[in-house]
């Protein structure tokens, strides 16, 4: 019965120590001095909820960070200059097409020039000219006549020259709009891809600049022919000496 009474006791001291979480306990010391640790509940959650706010605000300054970093990241991407540049190649045609202007035959693209030649050569023909200078005056106006279909047939062949380089620069600017990083990348793809369109549309100005003078210079020789004739029809009208007989030798004599 005593070993029985003791297990008892001993069963419910441990268990009373288990259930109550305030138990005191003693710290075994040296015999100087003997300490007591009270272990509270309450402050030791405190301690861990401080401790996880601290966690988690320094976990939110990590994040906050790190979205800075990528902020700047996509910055740097957007103020990255396009590593590509068609401009040179756009000025070249560009260039290519004012020389074939520059170059037009007898009448240029100047508009003293044409009011000069069109005083001299397409006004009224001159009661006082010569045959001689008449027909001089008509074969001027057939060499410009002439020059301007040539020139526009070359300002033709040169525009035409320019659409294999426009086909290219254009497939390498919409390449590099596509895989641009940043929006200045995409920006200035955009910008060479407008001044490329610009080019083109100047190309097609020269083009129907070049149509219109050839067509300009026909209507007007065909004008100056039409005064020339009436000209040379009155002068074979007007009453004069008239046609002359004389001697004309065909073959001849052996002399």
């Amino acid at each position: 019965m005593t070993i029985r009474r003791f297990r008892s006791r001993a069963v419910f001291m441990a268990a009373s120590m288990l259930a109550a979480p305030l138990a005191v306990f003693p710290v075994f010391a040296p015999p100087a001095a003997a300490q007591w640790i009270v272990y509270d509940p309450t402050n030791y959650a405190q301690n861990v909820l401080q401790a996880a706010r601290a966690l988690q605000q320094i976990n939110n300054q990590i994040t906050s960070l790190q979205n800075q970093a990528q902020m700047l990241i996509n910055q740097a991407r957007n103020l990255a200059s396009l590593p590509f540049s068609a401009l040179q190649q756009i000025q070249q045609n560009v260039q290519r097409t004012q020389q074939l202007l520059s170059q037009a035959q007898n009448i240029a693209f100047n508009v003293q020039q044409i009011d000069q030649a069109f005083q001299s050569q397409y006004g009224n023909v001159s009661m006082s000219a010569s045959d001689q200078q008449l027909v001089a005056d008509a074969r001027t106006r057939w060499k410009n006549t002439v020059g301007g279909l040539q020139d526009a047939m070359r300002v033709q062949a040169g525009v035409v020259g320019n659409i294999d380089s426009n086909r290219t620069q254009m497939s390498a600017l919409v390449g590099q709009s596509q895989g641009a990083t940043g929006a200045l990348q995409a920006t200035q793809a955009g910008n060479q891809i407008l001044a490329l369109q610009s080019q083109q549309l100047s190309d097609l100005v020269a083009l129907l600049a070049a149509n219109g003078r050839s067509s300009a210079l026909t209507e007007a020789e065909r004008a100056a022919a039409a005064e020339q004739g009436r000209e040379q029809r009155r002068r074979f009208l007007t009453p004069g000496s008239g046609y002359q007989p004389g001697n004309a030798q065909m073959f001849n004599n052996g002399n």
